[in-house]
């Protein structure tokens, strides 16, 4: 019980914390953040790999799934939101209209 109410402290710790520093970034970092929460979650997913590819029971198998679907949304939604983040800052492309006639 008492290891449960140290890592629900740490956790609770971490979310805090976490809030106030992304909070404070500024609008000229958030793509470079993206970026790398990117490859963060790309560790993450690679973990539930391995952990449902050594899975013995039906739970863990289960579980494992779970995280390998929406660790895959979570990277490749992402990576979506980077490019466009990025798309934003690129120039203009002017178009050629038709002339009729």
């Amino acid at each position: 019980m008492e290891q449960l109410l140290v890592q629900l402290a740490i956790f609770i710790i971490a979310a805090f914390l976490g809030f106030e520093l992304i909070s404070r970034v500024p609008n000229l970092l958030h793509t470079p953040l993206m970026s790398a929460t990117n490859a963060i979650h790309g560790i993450v997913l690679v973990g539930a790999i391995i952990v449902f590819a050594t899975a013995d029971d039906t739970f863990t198998i289960v579980v494992g799934f779970i995280a390998i679907v929406l660790g895959a949304m979570n990277v490749i939604g992402g990576f979506w939101v980077t490019n466009r983040m990025l798309g934003m800052f690129r120039p203009p492309v002017k178009r050629v209209r038709k002339r009729k006639g």
